[in-house]
């Protein structure tokens, strides 16, 4: 994994943890333009009891607005593979790269992301696989409910 990567990553798991201590679910995602993180959020659905605050949703509403020639030059960081829900936001805006730290635990839909066209990058990062087993071992109807089963 490139340094950059690793820096944006970094980060990102920065964001799962913050959602971890506040007891919800730890997953996080910075939104990268021109090198400088413009955007982060986690996933909030326990604290806020929202239905739809995952980690790529809440990273992009506290980016606020955009221009859609900035989303089109931007980088999305999670550190699990988006949703359906999180994977239509970035053909929505026209991200045109997703950096993935794992896929292992869940996997969104990375082919028909990436058969519209954007760049999907699995870093298959040691620590998002283990935030993420832990907690789904931890928290498994939690867990259930977040994804929609």
């Amino acid at each position: 994994m490139d340094a950059v990567m690793n820096q944006f990553m970094a980060e990102a798991i920065k964001e799962a943890e913050q959602g971890l201590a506040e007891g919800g679910i730890p997953i996080g995602s910075v939104l990268v333009l021109d090198g400088k993180i413009v955007g982060r959020g986690h996933n909030q659905r326990v604290q806020q009891g929202s239905a739809v605050l995952h980690a790529e949703i809440a990273c992009l509403a506290q980016a606020g607005r955009l221009s859609a020639r900035d989303y089109q030059h931007a980088t999305l960081y999670s550190t699990l593979s988006p949703c359906d829900m999180c994977s239509g936001a970035i053909l929505l805006y026209g991200i045109p790269k997703v950096v993935v730290g794992e896929n292992q635990t869940f996997q969104g839909p990375e082919a028909y992301v990436r058969s519209r066209g954007v760049e999907v990058t699995i870093l298959d990062n040691t620590v998002c696989k283990t935030l993420m087993q832990n907690f789904i071992r931890d928290y498994p109807t939690l867990w259930q409910e977040d994804i929609g089963v």
